[in-house]
C-alpha cells in the first residue's frame, strides 16, 4: 500500500534505497539467469565473489540484528521524512542588502529582529510595541517604537520592494513611491491608495471619481491599472525564486490511435528486478553445509535477504497491476472525455464506482488518484481531477458537476467586465441550459474555482 501511494520519481529513490540496504537484490530480467550461468567466466565469477563478503554482515551475537528490530507502524501510517533544507532563505536575502545600509549596532539588531519577524509574503504582522518587549527580555536591548519605526523605514528601503509593510495598502503605497519620475496615473495611483483605500478595495470606483471630480474615466482606468500591477504579497517573489523547480514525471501515458485509447504504464513504474543469482547459490551452499554455529547465522542471514528481495519484487509487481486496472477502469468510464478532451463529456464518477468495477477497497483507489498523474494529448492532469459528483438536469439526466462548473466558468469568461453577472444572474443562466442550480450552489462552485464574486469582477 505505501509503494502504491508514492508518486514515479520517489519510487525511483526507493527502490535505488531497497538496492543499496539488500543485496540479494538484483536489477534485471528474471530470464536471463540461465543464460548468465552459461556465459559467466570463471574471472567474473570471483569478481563477485570478492565483492561480497558474508561475514561483514555477521556479528558474535547469536540473534540476527532483524529479529530484534521493532516496526510499530500500520499498514496505512506514513513515513514521514523531514527533508533537509539549502539554499537561501527570504530573511537571509533581506540581511545580506542590510550591509549596504549605514547602521550602528543597535540598529543592526533592530534590523535583524524586524526581518526575523517577517512573514513568508514579506508582512511585518506584529506590533512594534511587542517587539520592544521581546528584545528587552530576550536580547537586553532596550529600545522604543519610535527608534523601531526609524529603523523599519529602512527594511521597507529593501528589495523586492514593499518587504516590511504592516498591511496591504502600506505595502502597496511604498512600491509605487518607489517609482523613479512618476507619471500623472502614478501619482494620482498614490493619492488613491493614500486616501480612497476602502472605495478602491471594494471597487467604489463612482465615489473615487466624484470625490477627486475627475472628468474623464479613463484616468481613474490607468491608475488602477498602475495599482493592479503592484505585487500584493512581495516576499512570495523572492521566496519563489529560490525554490527548486519540480517537474511532474506522469504515471499513465494516454493516446488516441484511429479512434481508440492506448494505455501505457510509464517505464519508470516498471523497473527490472531479480534475486540476486550468487543469493541463491549461497543458500543452497549453506543449506547442505554443516550445522555450525556461523553457517546457521549466514543461512539465516541469506534467506532473510531473499525473502525480502522477493517481497519487494512482488509489491512492485502488485503496484503495477494495480495501476494498469484503476486507469482501465477510469479510461472506461470517462471514454467519451478522454477521446475527445471536452470537459462538457466528463461524467460523474466517484471513488466508489471505480472501486466497485475493479473490485477494490475504495481507500485503495483513493491512493492511487490522490497521487497519479496521466498524460493525455489535452495536457497532464491528476487523477483526482476527474472525479466528481452527480447532479440531475431538468430532463433527469446525470452529469458530473465539473460539466456544471465548466460551464459556469465559460460564462463568466465570456461576462461583460462592466458588468458582472451576479450568482442569481448566473443561476438563471444555468436552468436555461437545464441545470437547476440554486443560488448559493452557484455560489459554493464560483468559489471552488476561485473566483470572486460580481462586484469584485467589476472593470472600469
Amino acid at each position: 500500500m505505501k509503494l502504491l501511494q508514492v508518486p514515479t520519481i520517489e519510487l525511483e529513490q526507493r527502490i535505488k534505497e531497497e538496492l543499496e540496504a539488500n543485496p540479494a537484490l538484483d536489477e534485471g530480467r528474471e530470464e536471463d539467469n540461465e543464460y548468465d550461468d552459461e556465459f559467466d567466466g570463471d574471472e567474473e565469477r570471483k569478481e563477485k565473489d570478492d565483492e561480497f563478503d558474508i561475514s561483514d554482515y555477521l556479528s558474535d551475537d547469536e540473534t540476527p540484528d532483524y529479529k530484534t528490530s521493532v516496526n510499530n507502524k500500520g499498514v496505512d501510517d506514513d513515513d514521514k521524512h523531514v527533508p533537509i533544507g539549502s539554499g537561501t532563505t527570504f530573511q537571509e536575502m533581506l540581511s545580506s542588502q542590510l550591509s549596504m545600509r549605514l547602521l550602528n549596532e543597535k540598529q543592526q539588531v533592530i534590523a535583524e529582529n524586524i526581518i526575523g519577524n517577517l512573514d513568508d509574503s514579506g508582512y511585518l504582522r506584529r506590533e512594534l510595541k511587542a517587539i520592544v518587549n521581546d528584545m528587552a527580555f530576550s536580547q537586553n536591548v532596550m529600545t522604543t517604537v519610535e527608534e523601531l519605526e526609524e529603523v523599519l523605514a529602512v527594511v521597507q528601503e529593501l528589495d523586492p520592494p514593499g518587504v516590511g509593510a504592516r498591511d496591504l495598502k502600506e505595502c502597496l503605497v511604498i512600491q509605487m513611491k518607489r517609482k523613479e519620475n512618476p507619471t500623472w496615473s502614478q501619482a494620482l495611483a498614490i493619492i488613491i491608495l493614500e486616501d480612497y483605500f476602502d472605495e478602491f478595495s471594494k471597487k467604489h470606483y463612482d465615489k473615487i471619481i466624484k470625490k477627486l471630480e475627475l472628468e474623464d474615466e479613463q484616468d481613474l482606468k490607468e491608475a488602477v491599472d498602475e495599482i493592479i500591477r503592484l505585487n500584493p504579497k512581495p516576499g512570495n517573489s523572492m521566496k519563489e525564486s529560490s525554490k527548486t523547480m519540480q517537474h511532474v514525471v506522469p504515471d499513465f501515458l494516454v493516446s488516441v490511435e484511429d479512434d481508440e485509447l492506448k494505455l501505457q504504464l510509464n517505464q519508470r513504474n516498471a523497473p527490472e528486478l531479480r534475486v540476486s543469482k550468487q543469493y541463491k547459490e549461497m543458500l543452497q551452499g549453506y543449506s547442505e553445509s554443516k550445522s555450525d554455529k556461523q553457517s546457521k547465522e549466514a543461512l539465516i542471514f541469506v534467506r532473510q535477504k531473499i525473502d525480502s528481495a522477493k517481497w519487494f519484487i512482488d509489491a512492485i509487481k502488485q503496484r503495477q497491476n494495480t495501476l494498469l486496472i484503476t486507469m482501465k477502469a477510469i479510461l472506461e468510464h470517462q471514454e467519451s472525455y478522454f477521446l475527445t478532451g471536452d470537459e462538457t463529456k466528463l461524467k460523474p464518477m466517484i471513488l466508489k464506482d471505480i472501486a466497485e468495477m475493479v473490485n477494490m477497497d475504495i481507500s485503495t483507489i483513493s491512493r492511487v488518484a490522490n497521487s497519479k498523474y496521466v498524460q493525455t494529448p489535452y495536457g497532464t492532469f491528476l487523477l483526482k481531477t476527474f472525479f466528481s459528483e452527480s447532479l440531475s438536469t431538468d430532463s433527469g439526466e446525470e452529469v458530473s458537476t465539473r460539466e456544471v462548473k465548466k460551464i459556469l466558468e465559460d460564462a463568466i469568461e465570456a461576462e461583460d467586465k462592466r458588468k458582472p453577472l451576479t450568482d442569481e444572474k448566473l443561476a438563471s443562466l444555468l436552468k436555461e441550459k437545464g441545470y437547476n442550480i440554486a443560488r448559493r450552489t452557484v455560489a459554493k462552485y464560483r468559489e471552488q474555482l476561485n473566483i470572486p464574486v460580481a462586484r469584485m469582477r467589476k472593470e472600469l
